[in-house]
């Protein structure tokens, strides 16, 4: 690692650009279909199991496709990693939402507060912790979209040269590759943690 250190640092902020990037977009969509899905709840349901039903949908099958679509530069990785995190926030936020006290929802009626204002000052406060778990979810698995989508058309990243690694037997490369990825992957876990505390204070979760 001491002596690939720069490569390995390039690398790492290049997969680092792709993962960050596909989870904030996929997760921005995931919460967006939830939004829809609570708004028009006779589609809801079904709305979100067709989402979750991405989350079936292997890596290695993905890459190829989106790959075709966006072709072999940022774009690809990126959109990988969106279909990959958007199921995770869309699930969790939808719960949230959800899962409002019927009390609070009463006193909102009792207001006439009409269908915008709930969502603003009820349902989506509501689904804050859940939509903060699956940002933690969507840490890691960013990781691991981006770094699968660049074994396959890809000139720079942990991924690829993770993959070279492996074909030329370079192990020592390789597992500073893996090493640096886990690394990555727990600063993005401890950052959605640090915004998870400072935005829900008020959640019971968060006392101490």
């Amino acid at each position: 690692m001491a002596e690939n250190f720069s490569v390995l640092l390039s690398y790492a902020g290049y997969t680092l650009t792709e993962a960050v990037l596909g989870m904030l977009s996929g997760s921005a969509a995931g919460f967006l279909f939830a939004l829809a899905a609570t708004a028009w709840p006779r589609w809801g349901s079904g709305g979100i199991l067709l989402a979750a039903s991405l989350n079936a949908v292997p890596i290695v099958a993905l890459a190829p496709i989106m790959n075709l679509w966006f072709g072999d530069g940022l774009g690809s990785r990126i959109a990988i990693v969106a279909v990959t995190t958007m199921t995770a926030m869309a699930v969790n936020a939808y719960k949230g939402m959800n899962a409002v006290d019927p009390l609070a929802l009463d006193l909102m009626h009792s207001y006439a507060a009409n269908k915008s204002e709930v969502f603003l000052y009820l349902r989506i406060p509501y689904s804050l912790p859940y939509l903060f778990t699956a940002l933690k979810i969507n840490t890691t698995a960013s990781m691991i979209g981006a770094i699968v989508g660049e074994f396959f058309f890809s000139s720079r990243g942990l991924g690829y040269l993770l993959s070279n690694s492996i074909k030329v037997a370079k192990m020592p490369l390789g597992w500073s590759c893996i090493v640096l990825a886990a690394a990555a992957g727990i600063l993005l876990y401890l950052i959605a943690e640090r915004l998870e505390k400072a935005w829900i204070r008020w959640h019971p979760s968060q006392r101490t």
